[in-house]
């Protein structure tokens, strides 16, 4: 082997979250393909129209918690196409969609067709006021992963570019302090965790833009009482659930620590952006008790209807199948919210 092949060799090698950066968000990254998350996977959003409707009404709570400022502010974090942003639009009264600013957060370039009221950028705005939703973004945000060894050591787990992985260094720094703290691993052979610090980072930097208003983080999930003993990370590519690999064809995702990245912004410095006078308050809520609460439920028409107005009573059906699959709990609805207000309350209640 020469001293350039070996070379190429080492830096082929890396952690998951430097392998996972580059294959979801580098020039030739997943989240640049031209067909966007949803020629691979169905989000909420894709799923139903009756999401966005729901995030529109709990825009509509905010607005009437803040006193309906002048300017109200919607941001979509992980935008994907800009399809949610697009729903809420057309599903909020027309007083209040005069006052929305919409913002969608993504990296790759604006689709076309894309209502021009809808802003488009990399970055959220500077300050929010209003209602900033994370809709299956924490999930993306790479992390490494930790294993333990034969000795009950927790190394970092190295990853080469066709998914084959092998055993790094000694978790250490950073890195280590958040394991002891939010997922201590027993010294168990083969034992994983997602080292979640920098999901922590990035929400409670997109909190600290929420100058007065709402944060919603919406994912796959877990807290401390019950931590997946081999973690969660894998990938998805046309529908279907497949090997984590990091060379750009398939999402890589794995679930998130909430009640750690609630902890982080609650904890955070106030910043320029949302100087807040008392730090933001975090509940967690099911998606089927949060949509629940904003008006979603399978509800199945009176059977009178389909004699009285058919056409009606088969757009009740479909509206029921779809409300069932938002909030079935095996499905959709066992995601779970994050929700955390910045001088306001939780407006989806107890």
């Amino acid at each position: 082997m020469t001293d350039d092949t070996a070379s190429a060799g080492a830096q082929a090698v890396r952690g998951w979250r430097e392998a996972a950066r580059e294959a979801l968000y580098g020039e030739r990254g997943f989240y640049r393909r031209p067909e966007g998350p949803a020629g691979h996977f169905r989000t909420s959003v894709h799923a139903s129209a009756l999401f966005a409707g729901a995030v529109a009404r709990l825009l509509c709570r905010v607005d009437d918690a803040l006193g309906h400022p002048a300017a109200l502010d919607f941001v979509d974090m992980g935008a994907g196409r800009g399809e949610l942003a697009a729903g809420v639009l057309g599903a909020l009264p027309a007083g209040v969609a005069a006052r929305t600013r919409l913002y969608a957060v993504e990296v790759a370039a604006r689709p076309a067709g894309l209502d021009r009221r809808i802003g488009w950028s990399a970055e959220p705005p500077e300050s929010v006021t209003g209602l900033l939703f994370a809709n299956e973004w924490l999930d993306n945000v790479p992390v490494d992963v930790a294993e333990v060894d034969a000795a009950g050591v927790a190394r970092q787990v190295l990853v080469a570019p066709d998914g084959t992985e092998q055993p790094g260094a000694p978790v250490s720094g950073a890195d280590a302090a958040w394991l002891a703290r939010w997922w201590p691993l027993p010294p168990e052979e083969g034992l994983r965790a997602e080292i979640g610090h920098p999901r922590d980072l990035a929400w409670a930097a997109a909190v600290g833009r929420v100058a007065r208003g709402l944060a919603v983080a919406v994912d796959y999930a877990h807290t401390a009482a019950a931590r997946p003993p081999f973690g969660t990370l894998t990938g998805f590519r046309a529908g279907q659930e497949t090997a984590p690999v990091p060379d750009g064809s398939c999402d890589i995702t794995a679930h998130v620590a909430l009640d750690a990245c609630a902890e982080a912004a609650r904890t955070a410095a106030p910043t320029a952006h949302s100087p807040a006078p008392a730090p933001p308050t975090a509940r967690l809520h099911t998606q089927r008790a949060a949509l629940h609460a904003l008006g979603v439920t399978p509800a199945r028409p009176p059977l009178a209807l389909a004699t009285t107005d058919p056409t009606a009573y088969l757009r009740a059906l479909t509206t029921t199948g779809e409300a069932a699959e938002l909030t079935d709990p095996a499905g959709l609805g066992g995601f779970t919210w994050l929700v955390q207000g910045v001088g306001v309350g939780d407006p989806l209640g107890p």
